[in-house]
C-alpha cells in the first residue's frame, strides 16, 4: 500500500518567546481531533529538542545552512527521551527572512544509517495537508502521528523541499549524521538515495526544533540541560548518543526514574552576548529553549565559559568589542536565569565550569575567573542544587581534564568525560 495513502493523522500551537519576551509568529497547525488520538485528552511531553540558530557558516566544519535546499529530501535521525502512542514535530523558520515551503514529510523508525524500518514510514501532515508554508520568523507543530515509541527509540524524519528554501534555520552541532538526497525520497525505507552527508563531520539539524509525544506511561517532568559545547556534546561519538544529557537520561531510566532530558546546548554560545554563528545569548534564548518546552521540571545551567575565554565574535568573522567580562556580570546573568526558572516553577541546578589547563588559550587570569564563578555557584545558595562537573572530572584540583577524559583539546570532554559528568549528578537534586 502506498505510504501516503495509508496513515491516519490527527491534529496546538505554542508561542516561542525569549527572556526579553520577543514574540515569534506561528504558522497555523491543526488542532482538530480524529482517529485514535483524541486531541482534547492529550497531554504532550517534550521528548527531544534542539535550540534553533540563524543560518551561518560554522567555524569548525561544513554545514548546508547558508545554501539551504532545493528539490531535495533531508533525513534526520533523533533519539527520543520518552515515548508514547503518538508523536508530533516542531519545525522552525525562526531565522528565515522568507516563508519556508515544505512540500511534504514522513516519519518512521530509524534503522542503520539513513535506512528506515520497513512498514513504519507514515506521512507527516499539517492541518491535514501534506504541504505547509511556515512564515518567516515562525514555527509550526505537525499534526499528531499515531506512531508508538518508547524511551530511547530512534525516529527518522524526512523533509521534502520541491523548490529552493533559502538559508536554513538550524542547529549547528548535532554530533549526528544528517542525510540528503536529490528528488523526493520521503517514502524510501532504504538508504541508497541518501548518498550526501557531511563527512567527516559533526552534523547539523535543519528546521527541526523539537519532538513531542503523548499517550505514554507517566514519567517525571523533563530536565533541560542548558549550556555550551560541553552540553551540546562536542567531543562525543558521532551517531553514538553519548553526550552527557544522553547518559543522564539513561541513568534516570535505569534507576526507575524515567524522564526526558532535553539538550539545549549550543557550541561556542555565550551567556552575555549574541553571536553571528554561535546563537543568541543564554539570557536571550533561555525562555524559548528551556521554559517554553512542555512539562519542564528542572534545568541544569552550565554557562559562562565562552564569555571567559573569548571577547567579541571573531570566530564568526565579526570584529567587535564587547564590554569586559567580570565576575559580577556573570553572577548577575546567572541570577537572571534562576529568577526566570523559579517564576515558572522550574528547579534550577547550577553546574560548575570544567578546567581547561593545557588548552592553547589558557591564562592564569581566565582560569581565576572560572574558579571564582565556580566558587559562587557552589557556595552562594542561589541555585537549588549544584552539579559539580569541575570536581567530578578533576577531583585532585589539577586545573586540567585528565588525559583520556578530554577530546584531545584539553577543553571538551570525550565519551569517558561525558560519562563522568552524567554520573556526578545527584538524581534527587532534579526533583
Amino acid at each position: 500500500m502506498n505510504v501516503f495513502a495509508r496513515a491516519a493523522s490527527v491534529a496546538a500551537l505554542t508561542s516561542v518567546l525569549s527572556v526579553a519576551a520577543t514574540s515569534v509568529p506561528m504558522a497555523a497547525s491543526a488542532t482538530a481531533t480524529g482517529g485514535a488520538v483524541p486531541a482534547s485528552s492529550q497531554r504532550w511531553s517534550a521528548a527531544w529538542s534542539a535550540p534553533m540558530m540563524r543560518p551561518s557558516a560554522a567555524p569548525w566544519f561544513r554545514t548546508w545552512a547558508v545554501q539551504g535546499f532545493d528539490h531535495q529530501s533531508v533525513r534526520q535521525v533523533v533519539r527520543l527521551g520518552t515515548g508514547g502512542k503518538a508523536v508530533r514535530f516542531r519545525l522552525s523558520n525562526l531565522y528565515g527572512t522568507t516563508p519556508l515551503r515544505l512540500s511534504g514529510a514522513t516519519v518512521g523508525r530509524a534503522a542503520d544509517g539513513a535506512a528506515v524500518v520497513p512498514g513504519t514510514v507514515v506521512p507527516l501532515r499539517f492541518g491535514h495537508r501534506d504541504s505547509v508554508v511556515v512564515p518567516a520568523g515562525g514555527e509550526i507543530l505537525s499534526d499528531p502521528v499515531p506512531l508508538p515509541t518508547a524511551a530511547r527509540d530512534r525516529v527518522a524524519l524526512t523533509l521534502w523541499f520541491d523548490g529552493p528554501t533559502g538559508p536554513a534555520t538550524y542547529h549547528q552541532l548535532s554530533m549526528s549524521t544528517t542525510y540528503r538526497a536529490d528528488g523526493d525520497h520521503r517514502g524510501d525505507t532504504g538508504a541508497a538515495a541518501f548518498t550526501d552527508a557531511v563527512r567527516p563531520g559533526y552534523g547539523s539539524w535543519y528546521y527541526l526544533g523539537g519532538v513531542e509525544v503523548t499517550g505514554g506511561r507517566p514519567v517525571g517532568r523533563a530536565v533541560v540541560a542548558f549550556g555550551e559545547s560541553t552540553t551540546d556534546g562536542f567531543g562525543a561519538t558521532v551517531d553514538g548518543d553519548d553526550r552527557y544529557p544522553d547518559l543522564l537520561a539513561e541513568r534516570l531510566l535505569a534507576t526507575g526514574r524515567p524522564r526526558p532530558v532535553l539538550n539545549a546546548g549550543i557550541g561556542s554560545n555565550k551567556l552575555l552576548a549574541d553571536s553571528a554563528c554561535a546563537g543568541d545569548s543564554a539570557l536571550r534564548r533561555f525562555r524559548r529553549d528551556v521554559l517554553d518546552r512542555p512539562n519542564v521540571g528542572a534545568v541544569i545551567v552550565s554557562h559562562g565559559m565562552n564569555d571567559i575565554l573569548r571577547s567579541g565574535d571573531q570566530i564568526c568573522g565579526v570584529d567587535r568589542d564587547d564590554p569586559p567580562v567580570t565576575l559580577q556580570r556573570l553572577i548577575d546573568a546567572h541570577r537572571t536565569l534562576i529568577r526566570a526558572a523559579h517564576a515558572r516553577g522550574v528547579k534550577a541546578v547550577g553546574a560548575t565550569l570544567m578546567p581547561f589547563g593545557g588548552a592553547p588559550f589558557w591564562t592564569a587570569q581566565t582560569d581565576r575567573l572560572r574558579r571564582d564563578l565556580n566558587e559562587w555557584i557552589r557556595t552562594s545558595g542561589a541555585y537549588d542544587a549544584v552539579a559539580d562537573f569541575d570536581r567530578a572530572v578533576d577531583p585532585e584540583d589539577t586545573g586540567a581534564i585528565p588525559d583520556g577524559y578530554h577530546a584531545g583539546d584539553h577543553l571538551h570532554p570525550g565519551p569517558l568525560g561525558y560519562r563522568v559528568m552524567a554520573d556526578s549528578i545527584d538524581l534527587d537534586s532534579l526533583g
